[in-house]
């Protein structure tokens, strides 16, 4: 897969602007290719499996990866591809739409944190609380001036989480204009597809500009150097997801996640069966 230079020039830097434009959608970081990186996922998601029952077995921390992107950028095939194959036991995937009936009856960050992942848990969220970032300011839900505020509560509700135990991993999926034309067509006129399509995503389409400015704003402002943003290429599949593969696997790898020594019980139940299997004859 990746290397780890090449996930680090996806980071983006605490404090600085971002500039989308100057980042590419279609980078294929020298992958041998589509068929060989696909079959290399299949390897790559056994390896993130192990280090999940590690996870679960600790039971002392989580990870929590935060999905982002343009309509049709990928997010529902990334989690697909990349999570189907781990236990379902320890993974929790929350997709966030617009809030309705009782969720609108408290404050925007309650049914997020409701869906943060337990101790030993991945959590995955397809959308997340940016989109009271940066789609309900845009689509007049909130004031300009309530947005930009919740900035400062999101970077808190964030440091939070990580103070109790667990990793985010926040993600942009950056696909091109073109692609992205290119597959809100296919969902149009592929009959399997069409139930993806809505109107709102020709809406938000035609202000492609103004949600690219605001996810600029609201990236900048919420990076930090223990929970940076990650600007993946989303043109290509295949890339998008060798990148989250290798992402996810990376940040497992360095909390190294340590099952529990065997108990007392266990240990002098061991000794018991020991005894009890000696060949007196032996």
């Amino acid at each position: 897969m990746l290397d780890d230079d090449q996930i680090d020039g996806l980071r983006l830097a605490s404090g600085k602007k971002v500039r989308l434009s100057r980042r590419s959608t279609d980078d294929t970081f020298d992958l041998p290719g589509k068929r060989q990186t696909r079959a290399a996922l299949e390897e790559g998601t056994a390896t993130l499996g192990a280090l999940q029952y590690r996870l679960w077995a600790e039971r002392r921390r989580s990870v929590l990866l935060v999905l982002q992107g343009m309509d049709a950028s990928g997010k529902d095939g990334a989690v697909r591809r990349v999570f189907s194959g781990l236990n379902p036991a320890g993974v929790r995937v929350t997709a966030f739409s617009e809030p309705e009936g009782h969720e609108r009856a408290h404050d925007y960050l309650w049914r997020v944190h409701a869906a943060c992942p337990p101790r030993g848990y991945i959590g995955v969220f397809n959308r997340s609380h940016y989109e009271d970032l940066v789609t309900a300011p845009l689509v007049g839900a909130v004031t300009n001036a309530e947005a930009d505020r919740r900035i400062e509560d999101v970077v808190a509700f964030e440091r939070m989480l990580m103070a109790e135990g667990t990793t985010l991993i926040k993600c942009f999926f950056h696909v091109s204009r073109d692609e992205q034309r290119r597959r809100l067509r296919e969902r149009i006129v592929d009959p399997d597809k069409a139930w993806k399509f809505a109107a709102s995503d020709v809406e938000a389409r035609a202000r492609w500009d103004e949600y690219r400015a605001r996810y600029e704003e609201v990236m900048a402002a919420t990076t930090t150097p223990e929970a940076p943003w990650f600007v993946i290429p989303a043109d290509h599949k295949w890339v998008r997801d060798a990148v989250l593969l290798t992402l996810t696997t990376r940040t497992l790898e360095r909390l190294d996640p340590q099952p529990p020594a065997a108990s007392a019980d266990l240990a002098r139940l061991r000794e018991l069966v020991e005894v009890v299997n000696v060949d007196p004859d032996g």
